[in-house]
């Protein structure tokens, strides 16, 4: 994942439906019933971790049985001792006693619930990291540390790969055209850290390693699920048969799901959202702007995704009387910088969600050179009597301020490709008129519609015009 553009707006769940997710999982509620077991009696080693002894008694706490038992028991108990549940009284001594933070989870507010809940997610995803180590011995030096490079494992490195993974989720996740709520295929995630985008047919070498990272994602995936930050389907047990030998990716998607499906929860987005600003990444979140101005409002929302914005501007709105809202907007709209006209088609939209109530404001501009167009378009659609028709230079000065503003939000793209032939086909002179419209866009806007007219003839009269335009500008 790219940390150079902005990251598409997440919509989050209200905190308080966060915070009574966070109480409900799996490992932080496991941590919390070991903290309230935690007495004078209970005893730690030097890393503050159970003494053995104690693992099968805070397992039978826990309810815990199986081959597993201790070292869940283990893991609950170390993300309880992380996120201040539990606290170290004597280190010498091992003593331990309720930490502090133990009676946010019951009287806390919201943020403070989901303040530890983030403590224990960097605790698993710390452990998430680390592989399984049955040649730990083998691999310490002659001071009795970990020589790691005897382990073939990078910490940095495995830790790297996974941020690089979750980050590929989210994106996923809160792209408009990404999986949204649905599952992700683990080889196609595994593919996106592996395979070159520029790769046509992977090599055999580059399938080998999505293999590999489909088998470290799926041992990951299973220390993720209980700490709530991923819903998932394990890799199907009968592909890893031959214990020898790793699953191939698969070759259709009718088995795909066999190879382990993954999704962020609420809770998740949530926590790698945090994580991403802690990071120093702009990660924005629909809601952000409510409490904002007009101008950051339709600034923020240039870069949203459609469906992003209209939510974003929904809340913006619901926050403000009509009409006070509509003026607002429409004096954020105005300018001629280069984003000016994007504001005025962000600020068109916004002003379709706004009612009747609106009028006055649309009415009071009526005369003005940069808003006078939209204002009659508004009026209109809403069926108002009495509206003046616009002038030629007005119509002339809102289809290339239109033009640009598509121009800004989407580059050439099919549906501007549609507009500029329509404007074309109905206006015969169009090109012979236009490039007198006294727009800062109007050169650039000209030049766009020669690139994307498939006509010859008509691209090479654009291109004529927004050369005169030049001139006519002096540049």
């Amino acid at each position: 994942m790219s940390d150079s553009s902005p990251l598409p707006p997440v919509r989050l769940s209200p905190e308080a439906e966060l915070a009574r997710a966070a109480l409900s999982t799996p490992l932080l509620g496991r941590a919390a019933r070991l903290a309230r077991w935690a007495g004078a009696d209970t005893r730690v080693d030097a890393g503050g971790g159970l003494v053995d002894e104690q693992l099968p008694v805070a397992a039978e706490v826990l309810g815990l049985t199986g081959d597993d038992a201790a070292a869940d028991a283990s893991e609950a108990w170390r993300v309880a001792v992380d996120t201040g549940l539990v606290e170290i009284v004597d280190e010498e001594e091992g003593t331990v006693a309720a930490g502090e933070d133990l009676a946010l989870l019951t009287s806390g507010s919201p943020q403070d619930v989901l303040g530890v809940w983030l403590g224990a997610l960097d605790t698993v995803l710390a452990d998430a990291s680390v592989p399984d180590l049955d040649g730990l011995e083998d691999a310490l030096d002659e001071t009795g540390e970990v020589d790691f490079s005897r382990l073939e494992w990078d910490p940095e490195a495995e830790a790297d790969f996974l941020d690089g993974v979750l980050g590929n989720l989210y994106l996923l996740t809160v792209s408009e055209d990404g999986a949204g709520d649905s599952p992700v295929p683990l080889p196609a995630l595994a593919a996106s850290m592996i395979v070159p985008s520029d790769m046509g047919e992977p090599t055999n070498d580059v399938l080998e390693q999505v293999s590999d990272a489909m088998m470290r994602l799926d041992d990951q995936f299973r220390v993720l699920e209980p700490v709530g930050l991923v819903e998932y389907q394990p890799v199907d047990e009968a592909l890893m048969a031959d214990v020898d030998e790793e699953p191939a990716a698969p070759v259709d998607d009718t088995d795909v799901s066999r190879y382990g499906m993954v999704r962020l929860t609420p809770l998740g987005l949530y926590g790698l959202r945090a994580r991403l600003l802690e990071a120093g990444l702009e990660a924005p979140a629909v809601g952000d702007l409510a409490d904002k101005g007009a101008d950051a409002l339709l600034d923020g929302t240039a870069t949203f995704p459609q469906g992003a914005a209209q939510a974003e501007t929904e809340q913006w709105l619901a926050r403000r009387e009509p009409l006070g809202a509509a003026r607002e907007l429409l004096a954020a709209a105005r300018g001629l910088d280069t984003g000016a006209p994007l504001r005025r088609l962000l600020c068109q939209q916004a002003l379709s969600l706004v009612g009747a109530e609106a009028e006055p404001a649309l009415r009071e501009v009526l005369d003005d050179p940069e808003l006078g167009g939209l204002a009659r378009v508004w009026l209109a659609e809403h069926g108002a009597s009495d509206v003046p028709a616009p002038s030629e230079a007005m119509i002339f000065w809102l289809t290339i301020d239109t033009v640009a503003a598509q121009l800004a939000a989407e580059g050439n793209s099919d549906e501007l490709r549609e507009l500029v032939l329509g404007l074309a086909a109905q206006h015969g002179g169009f090109f012979a008129a236009a490039w007198r419209v006294e727009h800062p866009a109007t050169a650039d806007v000209l030049e766009a519609m020669g690139r994307l007219h498939p006509d010859k003839r008509i691209a090479k009269e654009a291109k004529r015009a927004a050369f005169k335009a030049r001139s006519q500008r002096g540049e």
